[in-house]
C-alpha cells in the first residue's frame, strides 16, 4: 500500500472504489494521512445489502453444519495471528493507540474468532419437557443480513466481537466502521475471504455514520443491528429498530464509578485506578472516570495517585515504552479541554494536568495529559457526562449509604470498580451497584466468554459469552405429534 493509492472497499465480495467522496485516514500522533479511500455511497449500501442477501440465500453458508462453519472461523483466527504485527502497526496508525495496546487488541480479535468457532460447533439445541402427546424441540436459525456498526477506539477487536458470532450463526454481515478508522475492518474482510468465507457474506462500508449507518439500519433486508458508540446515536438506532420490530444490541456510553474503600490495598488500588481511566487515553466506554475514595483515606491516596499519574509515559505510539498515545482527533481534544474548563468553572480545581503538552512530538499530534479534577459534587456536569478522555473526577465519601446513592446517580450504568481487602464487603457492595460489569480488586479486564453490556443509557442487550451467537439467530419451536388417535376436538376416530 502506497500513500498515493486510493484503497478499494469491499462491497458484497467485490473490491472496488467507493462511490462517495475521497478522504484520508490520518495518524493521530502527527495528523498526517496514512491512507486514502473513497467513502461508500447510498448506492453502495444498497449493493452491499442486496449482495449480502443473495450470498446468504445462495452460498450455502447458512446450511453448512456448525462444525463446517467453525472450521472457517478457526482459519480466520489463525490468519489474524499470522498477520498480527502488520495488523497491530496498522491499527496504531489508524487510531493512535500505543503499539502494545494494539497488539493486545489484535490478539483479542483472534481469540474471539477462536472462541465463537468452538461455541458454534458445540452449541446444542433442546428437546423441551413434554406436556402432552407430542415431542417438542427448540432450534435456532440464522437471521439473514445483519449490520455491525463499530467505534473508532478499538477497531478489529470490536469488529470481531460482532462479526464472529454473526458468521458463526450462519448470517451475512455488513460492517460500518467508524469513518475515521476504516483500515482494520477492510483488513478483516480480506482475511475472512482468504480463510474461505464465501464471497458476498461480508462487506465494509467506510464513511459517515449519520448517512450510511442510518441507511443500513432502515434497510428492510437488515434483520439485526449491533452498534457500539455514542448514546445519542444508539437511541436513534433504537427508534428506527422499534418501527421495524427489529432486534438490536446497543453498547453505549459510560460514566463508571471506581471505589476505594478504607481497607483497600493501596498498591493495587493506585495501579488499578490509573489503568482504569488513563489507559487508552481514557477513550473507553468503561473508563473508571468517577473516583470515590473513603474520606479518611482520601488525601494520602490522592497524593500517591497523582504522583503515579504524573509518571505515566505520554508519547509516540510506536515507542514500546509509551503508555498513553494521542487522542483521536483535534476536535476530540478540544471537546476534552472544554470539559476540563467547565469543571473549573463549576468550582473544581486541578490536582494534575489540564494543559496540552508541548515540544517535539507533542506539537504535531493530539496529545493530552492525565488530568485529575477534585472539589466537585457528583451532581455537576463533568461528573454526569461522558468525557471520553484522560480526565478523572475524584470525590471523597463518608458512608457506604452515601457512596451507593452517588455511584448509582447517573444516566449510565455500564461498569464499576471496587477496591477492598474484605471480599464479603466488596460482594455486598457490588450487588448494590447498578452496572453491567463490576470489577473487584481489578479493572478493565475482559473475557470473551463472559457477557458484556450495560443498563439504562449504557445500552441494550449483551455481547460475548457462549450464547452470544444466539443474539444473531431466531429461535423456532417444533412439535412432533405422538398421539395414537386423531385430535379429539375434530370428532374424527382412527380408521374412519
Amino acid at each position: 500500500m502506497t500513500l498515493e493509492q486510493t484503497l478499494p472497499i469491499c462491497i458484497a465480495g467485490t473490491w472496488r472504489l467507493g462511490a462517495g467522496e475521497r478522504y484520508a485516514s490520518c495518524y493521530p500522533a502527527t495528523g498526517e494521512p496514512v491512507a486514502w479511500l473513497n467513502a461508500a455511497s447510498l448506492d453502495d449500501v444498497e449493493a452491499a445489502v442486496q449482495g449480502a442477501h443473495q450470498a446468504y440465500v445462495h452460498s450455502g453458508w447458512a446450511q453448512r453444519k456448525p462444525h463446517e462453519r467453525a472450521a472457517v472461523l478457526y482459519r480466520i483466527a489463525e490468519l489474524i495471528r499470522q498477520r498480527a504485527e502488520e495488523l497491530a502497526q496498522l491499527q496504531r496508525q489508524d487510531n493512535g493507540k500505543p503499539i502494545n495496546e494494539t497488539r493486545a487488541l489484535v490478539a483479542s480479535a483472534a481469540g474471539t474468532f477462536q472462541f465463537f468457532a468452538a461455541a458454534c460447533e458445540t452449541l446444542e439445541e433442546t428437546i423441551t419437557p413434554s406436556r402432552g402427546d407430542f415431542l417438542s424441540m427448540s432450534v435456532y436459525e440464522p437471521m439473514g443480513v445483519v449490520a455491525a456498526i463499530t467505534p473508532w477506539n478499538s477497531p478489529i477487536a470490536s469488529e470481531a466481537q460482532k462479526v464472529a458470532p454473526a458468521l458463526a450463526g450462519g448470517n451475512a454481515v455488513v460492517i460500518k466502521p467508524a469513518e475515521i478508522t476504516p483500515l482494520l475492518a477492510l483488513q478483516l474482510a480480506q482475511i475472512c475471504e482468504d480463510a474461505g468465507l464465501p464471497k458476498g457474506l461480508i462487506s465494509v462500508l467506510p464513511g459517515k455514520g449519520s448517512l450510511l449507518g442510518d441507511a443500513l439500519t432502515r434497510h428492510p433486508l437488515v434483520k439485526r443491528v449491533s452498534f457500539t458508540g455514542g448514546t445519542r446515536t444508539g437511541k436513534h438506532i433504537a427508534h428506527i429498530a422499534a418501527d421495524k420490530m427489529m432486534p438490536v444490541s446497543l453498547e453505549l456510553g459510560g460514566k463508571s464509578p471506581t471505589i476505594v474503600l478504607d481497607d483497600a490495598d493501596l498498591d493495587h488500588a493506585v495501579a488499578g485506578v490509573l489503568y482504569g481511566i488513563f489507559s487508552s487515553s481514557g477513550e473507553a466506554c468503561i473508563a473508571g472516570s468517577r473516583l470515590f475514595v473513603a474520606r479518611a483515606l482520601y488525601e494520602p491516596f490522592m497524593t500517591r495517585l497523582s504522583a503515579a499519574a504524573a509518571q505515566l509515559r505520554l508519547g509516540d505510539p510506536a515507542d514500546e515504552r509509551t503508555q498513553m498515545g494521542p487522542l483521536i482527533s483535534a476536535a476530540h481534544r478540544e471537546s476534552v479541554e472544554r470539559y476540563v474548563a467547565l469543571g473549573l468553572a463549576e468550582g473544581g480545581r486541578l490536582r494534575l494536568g489540564g494543559e496540552r503538552p508541548s515540544g517535539g512530538v507533542f506539537d504535531q499530534g493530539y496529545f493530552y495529559p492525565p488530568t485529575i479534577l477534585e472539589g466537585l459534587g457528583n451532581h455537576q456536569q463533568v461528573c454526569q457526562e461522558e468525557i471520553f478522555g484522560p480526565v478523572l473526577v475524584a470525590l471523597p465519601f463518608d458512608s457506604e449509604e452515601q457512596l451507593i446513592e452517588q455511584a448509582n446517580d447517573s444516566l449510565y450504568a455500564l461498569a464499576a470498580g471496587i477496591w477492598s481487602r474484605d471480599y464479603k464487603r466488596a460482594w455486598a457492595l457490588g450487588r448494590k451497584l447498578q452496572a453491567g460489569t463490576v470489577w473487584i480488586n481489578t479493572y478493565k479486564q475482559f473475557s470473551i466468554s463472559t457477557p458484556f453490556g450495560g443498563w439504562r443509557d449504557s445500552g441494550l442487550g449483551r455481547e460475548k459469552g457462549r450464547l452470544g451467537i444466539l443474539q444473531y439467530m431466531e429461535q423456532k419451536s417444533l412439535y412432533w405429534g405422538m398421539n395414537q388417535q386423531p385430535l379429539a376436538w375434530a370428532g374424527v376416530e382412527a380408521g374412519q
